[in-house]
């Protein structure tokens, strides 16, 4: 029993919520803090390839570093930001969902068809939200408690989530630009304040709030609990079924949130899905430092995944590069990115060290 508890202790404290002598969870200040200081160690490589990176195409890119490119990046990754944060959740919760990209997709078709049918915004924004939250439901029933994997949930569901998304308009477009609701999304996805764009300002509220949801809540220490060691959660008072439904739907609502800036940016709902968008979302998250075995990682690394392979984006850009090499150079970055982390957590680093040091 007590190694059980310890098992369960280790990711908490790693993420800065120990508890204290009494039993209760420590501030929230010192979990925020320990938190910020556990995502800047798991993500050293990330941040300091993103700066030699940036250094790079500051001197061989003059227009990299202009405020019309840094916004440039930021808009079209806002999908991505999204889509990983929820995806941050579940990974850490020791699972994984494949139809995120799916479940974006068809909850985009919702919102397209239901402005296009005369319904305003805040009914297809509602409607759009209730529909991600159902996708979510499904997964999250089936896989806590049907038991069923979750790989074979989320891969099933991707599948029939992009069919349905084909179906609901027999494979059409829906060209949103000129339908009165319409509107709002657009300036979302195109206004700014101050000179600071509201994508950028949307993507700050999501983060913050996540990051406060996993480090400073009861429900956050459940999703890293259970990542860790689901059967040691449990006997700890875990509700490990619920906490593992309750990550999954909301996965399903930001990939609902993301299906609505995916709209507005191409003026218009599209059943189509970017072949590399699960992958990205994907390689973001474990770049960042998110352990794929779960109850290790945060949303402050995965910010930094998601930068990452959008600055590796925009350089093939600007420097001319097919913008094919996208996946090779998504795909080459995380598996390198998982090999260190592994690396990492059986000690194979310090023992190199360690030997180099003797020598």
């Amino acid at each position: 029993m007590s190694e059980d508890t310890t098992t369960v202790s280790r990711p908490v404290v790693d993420e800065g919520t120990a508890p204290d002598p009494g039993g209760e969870p420590a501030s929230r200040g010192s979990a925020l803090m320990g938190g910020l200081l556990s995502a800047s160690r798991r993500s050293t490589g990330v941040i300091i390839g993103l700066v030699l990176l940036c250094l790079y195409m500051a001197v061989t890119e003059p227009v990299f570093l202009t405020w019309g490119n840094i916004t440039n990046v930021i808009a079209s990754n806002t999908v991505v930001l999204i889509l990983a944060v929820g995806a941050t959740l579940v990974i850490i919760s020791g699972g994984i969902d494949l139809s995120t990209a799916s479940a974006a997709a068809l909850t985009g078709m919702t919102f397209g068809l239901l402005l296009q049918g005369g319904h305003g915004f805040l009914l297809a924004l509602i409607g759009t939200l209730v529909v991600g939250l159902l996708l979510g439901l499904v997964n999250g029933v089936l896989i806590a408690y049907v038991k069923v994997s979750f790989l074979v949930v989320t891969l099933g569901t991707l599948s029939v989530f992009e069919s349905l998304a084909l179906v609901v308009n027999d494979g059409g477009t829906v060209n949103a630009f000129s339908l009165p609701g319409f509107a709002p999304v657009n300036d979302l996805t195109s206004g700014e304040v101050a000179g600071i764009p509201y994508l950028l300002l949307l993507d700050a509220v999501i983060v913050v709030i996540a990051a406060l949801v996993l480090r400073c809540t009861t429900f956050g220490r459940a999703v890293y609990a259970i990542g860790s060691n689901p059967e040691a959660a449990r006997l700890n008072g875990v509700d490990v079924a619920r906490t593992t439904l309750s990550v999954y739907v909301l996965a399903g609502l930001f990939a609902a949130l993301a299906s609505l800036v995916q709209v507005g940016r191409l003026t218009g709902a599209s059943p189509n899905i970017d072949s590399t968008l699960l992958l990205t979302v994907i390689a973001a998250v474990l770049i960042g430092g998110t352990a794929y075995t779960g109850g290790e990682g945060g949303v402050g690394g995965t910010v930094l995944g998601v930068l990452f392979l959008g600055v590796i984006q925009n350089c093939l850009t600007l420097s001319d590069v097919s913008s094919f090499w996208r996946g090779t150079v998504n795909g080459v970055v995380l598996v390198a990115a998982v090999t260190l982390g592994v690396a990492r957590d059986r000690g194979w680093l310090s023992l190199s060290r360690g030997r180099v040091g003797a020598r």
